[in-house]
């Protein structure tokens, strides 16, 4: 047996498992400061755009006249909805606003929690974000929300809706597939780095 070799063998690195993990809280913190950006980003955007696209129908069109854009099946129809998505619960704008709050609550503290660890589930979450300030505003400020786009063929029309309608439905579609589909990106939580695969499941 080779003595000097066995006694000159190096110590086991006892700092690497440390280090490691220190490596991937700050890969972690990257993607946690990312996606917080690109939250914010997207729903700002969806905000913006709702309200100037809304500013400019307001000052170009005529409440409830509808205008062909493309024949009858896409036409812009400035109406004042005073209910909720799609039009339900009429002249119920301020109860929609209060909801909005929590609903805005909800979607920061969700993505807070978990959003983060998927990129597509933080942009489901932006544009559900975006859309309801988006309407929210129009609630506080006019006490109704400015809808405009109206599609269909002849009679047979689809609600009138606008931007935020359309990032608020797009959202909605994207996490019912999500949870359908990929429940596990919905999780309760980010799996910790450095946990054991048999921890992770």
């Amino acid at each position: 047996m080779d003595v000097t070799s066995a006694t000159d063998a190096a110590p086991p690195d006892v700092g690497a498992g440390a280090v490691g993990a220190a490596v991937a809280g700050g890969i972690t913190g990257n993607r946690r400061r990312a996606a917080w950006i690109v939250f914010a980003l997207v729903a700002l955007a969806i905000v913006v755009s709702d309200q100037l696209l809304k500013a400019w129908i307001v000052a170009n069109y005529t409440p409830y006249t509808p205008s062909p854009v493309i024949g009858d099946w896409l036409q812009v129809d400035f109406i004042h909805n005073a209910g909720g998505l799609f039009g339900v619960f009429q002249n119920s704008a301020p109860v929609f606003a209060l909801v909005s709050l929590g609903v805005v609550a909800f979607i920061v503290g969700f993505e807070y929690r978990s959003g983060w660890t998927n990129w597509l589930l933080t942009l489901a979450l932006a544009l559900l974000l975006g859309g309801a300030i988006g309407n929210f505003i129009d609630r506080i400020r006019l006490g109704y929300v400015v809808d405009f786009a109206d599609l269909g063929i002849g009679t047979w029309r689809w609600y009138i809706f606008n931007v935020a309608d359309s990032a608020i439905t797009v959202s909605i579609g994207v996490l019912l597939l999500l949870s359908l589909f990929a429940p596990r990106m919905l999780g309760s939580g980010p799996e910790r780095p450095d946990a054991p695969d048999e921890a992770r499941g």
